[in-house]
């Protein structure tokens, strides 16, 4: 049967691999070896769901949206991954990475961060466990996410701003791995997505995946089912989607719906839709779809969203388009912030920008009235009040 996850190699169909410079070849190969390993002691995994539960706050609740499913005339599910400790999904990999770091002896810590929610739940776990954070963040970023640059200097983090290229996501990527470089011998880059070299894709998914073990029983509880007939994720790197999609990938009948950011629209200029604009690439040491142009150069993307604005999507994204298995939707900037909108308005809950884009596909996309759909909640609209504030004129 074919498998939408990673093979031993790490590749997701023709996606994935490590294509890393030789410096970083150790690193990156002690993980590999061990990563699966030590994610099987059950030491780990004791710690790993403990903290989960009495830190994280998990299970997070899966919430009939009775609204908002009327308005739509579907059953709508909301995920409630905004309700972790720190706001987002975030947390429940950085939880995992800084336990494997401990197992493999390191004690510094460095990661990179575009909305600020990873650069927040990388500095919370390293001042759970007493260890030294760098995050690494664009300085565009850095102005447009203020208050999360304040919670993570609080969590005692130093914030390093990358004030090259487009001064966001993927130039701060560039700076942390520049810096993984430079320090391979006591550093544990903590990356937020499903992207990088091999085993970071694999290893963030298995990580990310207690949000779709977590539906399945909370489905059948509320529905007498495991499966939705859909599960819909807004798609940046692509770590919540992963999570919500893990144990979904081989079975058909559950429909994978992707959703990406298109800016001020697919052909603008000005957009970060991958599967539409993406051609195969090699972006921070792994194969996947890329924007970029016709020499091979990244273009620089956009979103209104600092956490989706990425120019490419991690490997089992790119095998999901690929393949067909995945449907993907571009939403653009006014179509996300209506979305938003209307789930504060209908709902009570103000979501993150990120998330908002999922929300949108409602508007054209139809389903059948007894679709069960799952919309994976990624974060809370907290750091985005300023975004709010500013497009609505609030």
């Amino acid at each position: 049967m074919k498998s939408y996850h990673a093979d031993k190699r790490g590749y997701y169909g023709d996606f994935g691999g490590a294509f890393i410079p030789e410096m970083l070849y150790p690193n990156c190969e002690d993980l590999r070896q061990n990563y699966l390993n030590i994610m099987e002691e059950p030491s780990f995994k004791e710690e790993f769901h403990q903290l989960l539960r009495d830190y994280v706050g998990r299970p997070t609740p899966l919430y009939f949206a009775k609204r908002l499913s009327e308005k739509y005339n579907t059953k709508i599910y909301l995920k409630r991954e905004d309700l972790c400790h720190t706001g987002a999904h975030k947390v429940n990999n950085t939880i995992g990475q800084i336990l494997m770091a401990k197992k493999l002896g390191k004690n510094r810590i460095i990661a990179e961060t575009g909305a600020g929610q990873h650069g927040v739940a990388t500095a919370t776990v390293c001042a759970l466990m007493g260890i030294e954070c760098i995050v690494y963040m664009g300085e565009i970023d850095i102005a447009r996410q203020a208050p999360n640059v304040a919670r993570m200097k609080m969590l005692g983090a130093e914030v390093r701003p990358a004030t090259s290229g487009s001064k966001t996501l993927k130039d701060a990527t560039n700076e942390a791995i520049r810096d993984w470089i430079n320090n391979p011998v006591d550093t544990h880059y903590i990356i937020g997505s499903v992207v990088g070299p091999h085993p970071y894709p694999d290893m963030v998914a298995r990580f990310q995946s207690v949000i779709s073990e977590e539906i399945k029983t909370q489905l059948q509880e509320k529905e007498g089912r495991e499966n939705p007939d859909y599960v819909v994720a807004c798609v940046g790197g692509g770590s919540n989607a992963a999570g919500a999609y893990y144990h979904y990938l081989d079975n058909p009948e559950v429909g994978i719906i992707a959703v990406e950011a298109a800016g001020k629209g697919i052909h603008s200029g000005e957009s970060a839709a991958t599967s539409a604009l993406g051609k195969v690439g090699i972006i921070h040491g792994s194969k996947t779809l890329l924007m970029q142009t016709q020499d091979g150069q990244i273009t620089e993307p956009y979103s209104i969203s600092a956490g989706l604005d990425y120019p490419g999507v991690g490997p089992m994204h790119a095998h999901l388009y690929a393949s067909g298995r995945g449907e993907f939707i571009s939403i653009t900037d006014d179509d996300a912030m209506k979305a938003g909108l209307e789930l504060c308005k209908l709902e009570g809950i103000i979501p993150a920008i990120e998330t908002s884009h999922a929300l949108a596909i409602f508007e054209d996309r139809k389903f059948n009235p007894d679709d069960v759909v799952v919309v994976n909640l990624s974060g809370r609209g907290d750091k985005d009040l300023q975004n709010y504030i500013d497009y609505f004129k609030l």
